[in-house]
């Protein structure tokens, strides 16, 4: 098993403020490990805070509960990893490829933006959770 040297976790309501909730996880997160370099951080935080931006502003519910965001941040030796949640969510619409939208698009850029800030993106639904598992390999040697 490998060893978690830090985590932090987060739920609530899908709205706005949970995204500074969780900005301020991941602002606390790189405080307990210092040697996450300055790169790994600010681009695994970018592709996180879009990631769940994304399901405050589109998550639709399934039903008659609200949507609930939760952030799951682990750091491991050399792995960053973040598992970011709609809960009662309705599945995403459309493709789960990342698109080229026009030059006056004003969204649509998001799955894209992700991919290219961390090694690997999967999708997991399961009991009406859409789940994105985020994972970041160390740039260090």
């Amino acid at each position: 098993m490998t060893e978690i040297l830090a985590s932090r976790s987060f739920r609530g309501p899908a709205a706005e403020d949970a995204i500074e909730a969780v900005h301020n996880d991941l602002d606390s997160l790189w405080l307990d490990v210092p040697f996450v370099n300055d790169m790994d951080q600010m681009t695994f935080t970018t592709a996180v805070i879009e990631s769940a931006s994304n399901i405050v502003q589109h998550a639709q519910p399934a039903g008659d509960r609200d949507v609930e965001l939760g952030v799951e941040t682990t750091v491991q030796p050399a792995l960053l990893q973040a598992r970011v949640s709609a809960y009662h969510a309705k599945p995403p619409f459309g493709p789960m490829e990342p698109a080229t939208p026009g030059e006056d698009a004003e969204s649509g850029r998001g799955l894209a933006l992700i991919e290219a800030l961390v090694t690997t993106v999967t999708f997991e639904r399961q009991d009406g959770t859409n789940t994105w598992v985020l994972s970041r390999t160390s740039s260090q040697d």
